[in-house]
């Protein structure tokens, strides 16, 4: 199966390198993308330009793909679910829940010379970066690339309710599908909480398994994908 993998906020395609030959390992083809803005030297990209690269790989998937978007980027790909709900397998979101229509993609880092640059390691003290080494948070800081401002605070417009039938897992890294569960019972995920088919996994990591865990993150992939 076509795995299609979004990486969150400051991420590029390289951020699932050590994924990649996991998955194909366990017989999948993996499909990293690299967003407008994200890597790509686009600097005015738009969130609809993302969106855009999300569904050129939905369309090009030889069979219906499964769609990963992690952290910010749960909400590209529930867009995708939206936009092809007839052509998406299955939504994985890792360390992250999508946002409801209307709402700014993600407008939870200040804006500098139009971009959002990587803010530093002290928002995401503790059980987000708790796994990561310095080493590790050094090569991830150098490689983190500014999103644009058009990008971050785009306006996330949902219009197809059949998204909602799509089967749809809750990767919980850093924290734990008991919580994830109470958040969206507490209406904390509007659109999940309508999401007919939802599935919880644990995986012991913080906020960037991709990093941490490749391994442990490729196998709950290919599990999601084979079920």
């Amino acid at each position: 199966m076509d795995i299609l993998l979004i990486g969150g906020l400051w991420l590029d395609g390289s951020a699932w390198d050590d994924v990649v030959p996991e998955l194909t390992a366990l017989g999948h083809r993996p499909v990293p993308l690299t967003l407008p803005g994200q890597g790509d030297g686009t600097a005015s990209a738009t969130l609809e330009d993302q969106l855009g690269t999300v569904l050129a790989a939905v369309d090009a998937a030889s069979e219906k793909p499964l769609v990963v978007g992690h952290s910010a980027a749960s909400s590209l790909a529930w867009l995708a679910a939206d936009a092809r709900p007839e052509k998406v397998a299955k939504v994985i979101l890792i360390g992250g829940f999508p946002a409801a229509d209307g709402r700014a993609y993600a407008d939870h880092f200040a804006i500098e010379g139009g971009t959002v640059p990587f803010p530093g390691w002290s928002p995401f003290e503790g059980a987000d970066a708790a796994d990561l080494d310095q080493e590790s948070r050094d090569r991830f800081a150098s490689a983190a690339v500014p999103v644009p401002e058009a990008v971050a605070r785009g306006v996330v417009r949902l219009t197809d309710e059949r998204r909602f039938d799509v089967p749809v897992v809750v990767v919980c890294p850093e924290f734990t599908p008991a919580q994830a569960e109470e958040w969206i019972a507490a209406g904390e995920s509007p659109e999940l909480a309508r999401a007919t088919h939802l599935e919880y996994v644990d995986l012991d990591s913080g906020h960037w398994p991709m990093v941490t865990r490749p391994r442990e993150l490729a196998h709950v992939l290919a599990k999601a994908a084979n079920s």
